[in-house]
């Protein structure tokens, strides 16, 4: 008994001694980390790390001021290809990226006549007497466009100008008083910036989206197929949520100020899985302009052809990673008037860094001919400063007129113009015609051919000029067959039948 008491003792004695040890170093004194907007009475401490909340104020005040000015576009034509199993009237042309994000709502309205093929995307108001800025595969081609604006009043719209090479098209709507967006600078933009998105996925209208820059200056190489060589990609890459129907639409900071016009998004199964891309509002901005002053992009060109250093594969003597190496100068140009060599780096442009070719071909963009750039290249391994007077397709450096452009063939949605004959001389060739964009046709419908193509007969015999082409194409045969080269291997010909 004693024994057993003795135990006990031993027991409730070592209880206490490990209580008061405990009582001694605090434990079982309980400690709260401050959380913002919690009561004070709630915490004992408040030197914890502050937790910064979302940023969900600021996504209010894009949404609140973005969504009066972004329009749903619905895009219509009839299409006489459709009895052959047709798609998109609008969309067959495209990349998949772009064709993607364009939606395609139906076709048929049972009166008889060929299907009504209806596409639909988004626009973005920037002046309140009814100019706006969308993307040119949303609104090239359609015969009827019909805007719907945020509080579903619908007008009818016409084109302004459109500019395959950065994917832009200006339409109108006869209206006043409209609220238009602010324009951003999207030069300030940073990778990891919150933004919001919005347009009209699915047809569902005024849909806002956020997410972050996930990089800036992306060239995914899908303008090119219709803008040919001077197609400029420089896009802005976001993981903010887009699908068919947002083409066009907004991408705003989140003070509500437009920093790009969604056009793309990255995707395996054609809607949202990843990126979306937009093109900077700088770009949007200054092509909206020359196409509202003049029907026509003012392109201010330096003549070379160039190519990034890091594919170059057989350059030693290259060690460097990063800008861009001048390929080819051309006789007459601004690049060779201001004194660029093959070979040459450019670096920068007007104190602006060109780590990459979409670089350069962005800060290009932004100016018309006779504008004077100043260029950064290393030549040698010493960097000097060349001053461009940049110069129009036509190689002068006076502005660029609707009636100077080149002439469209509708049936084969295509726009030529012709050979000069230096160019010919120095291909070897008697003549010919340069497809200098592609819209929706036979060429795009039916062939692989691309801008800058150089269609030199049909149906054998040899095409001289714009008007013999048209002459030729216009005969009644079902079946014709062009021939053609392109400018990089004239020694290679290629050869399509088209069915009429």
């Amino acid at each position: 008994m004693k024994k057993l008491l003795l135990i006990v003792f031993v027991a409730v004695l070592g209880g206490l001694i490990a209580l008061g040890g405990a009582n001694y170093l605090g434990w079982g004194k309980t400690k709260y980390v401050e959380v913002p907007g919690s009561p004070a009475t709630y915490t004992n401490f408040t030197n914890a790390p502050r937790v910064v909340p979302a940023p969900t104020d600021g996504f209010v005040v894009a949404s609140e001021r973005a969504l009066p000015a972004v329009v749903h576009i619905k895009a219509s034509k009839r299409a006489d290809y459709a009895s052959r199993g047709g798609g998109s009237p609008f969309g067959n042309q495209l990349p998949d990226a772009l064709r993607d994000l364009f939606g395609n709502p139906g076709r048929g309205d049972g009166d008889g006549e060929m299907p009504l093929q209806q596409g639909s995307g988004s626009g973005v108001i920037i002046s309140s007497d009814g100019y706006i800025v969308s993307n040119n595969h949303v609104v090239a081609d359609a015969e009827t466009l019909e805007v719907v604006l945020n509080d579903e009043r619908t007008y009818t719209a016409k084109v302004i100008g459109t500019d395959p090479t950065t994917d832009i098209a200006l339409i109108k709507i006869e209206e006043t008083g409209l609220t238009p967006i602010a324009f951003g600078n999207s030069d300030e933009v940073k990778v990891g910036q919150w933004v919001v998105a919005v347009g009209n996925p699915f047809s569902l209208t005024s849909t806002v989206t956020a997410g972050i820059v996930s990089a800036k200056g992306r060239s995914i190489d899908i303008v090119r197929r219709s803008g040919g060589d001077l197609a400029i990609e420089s896009f802005i890459q976001t993981d903010a949520v887009v699908n068919p129907g947002n083409s066009g639409g907004a991408l705003v900071n989140q003070n509500g100020d437009l920093i790009g016009i969604n056009t793309a998004i990255s995707s395996p199964t054609g809607v949202f899985a990843g990126y979306s891309f937009a093109v900077p509002s700088a770009i949007v901005k200054k092509v909206a302009e020359d196409l509202r002053e003049f029907g026509v992009v003012q392109r201010g060109l330096l003549g070379a052809r160039i190519q990034q250093v890091n594919t170059l594969t057989d350059r030693d003597d290259i060690d460097r990673n990063d800008g861009v190496y001048v390929a080819q100068v051309m006789d007459g140009s601004a690049a060779q008037e201001a004194g660029v060599k093959e070979g040459d780096i450019i670096l920068s442009v007007d104190g602006v860094p060109t780590l990459r070719s979409s670089d350069l071909l962005e800060q290009l963009g932004r100016h018309r001919p006779g504008d004077k750039v100043v260029l950064t290249v290393e030549r040698d391994g010493k960097e000097r400063d060349l001053t461009a007077e940049l110069k129009n397709s036509n190689g002068t450096t006076g502005v660029v007129r609707v009636e100077d452009q080149p002439t469209e063939y509708t049936a084969l949605g295509a726009e030529f113009e012709e050979l000069n004959d230096d160019t010919a001389a120095q291909l070897g060739l008697d003549g010919g015609v340069v497809v200098n964009s592609l819209g929706n046709g036979l060429l795009t419908q039916q062939t692989r051919v691309r801008p800058g193509f150089i269609l030199t007969k049909v149906d054998g015999r040899k095409v001289t000029g714009v008007d013999q082409l048209k002459k030729l194409l216009d005969t009644n045969k079902d079946v014709i067959t062009i021939e053609g080269v392109y400018p990089d291997n004239p020694s290679e010909t290629y050869k399509y039948a088209i069915v009429k």
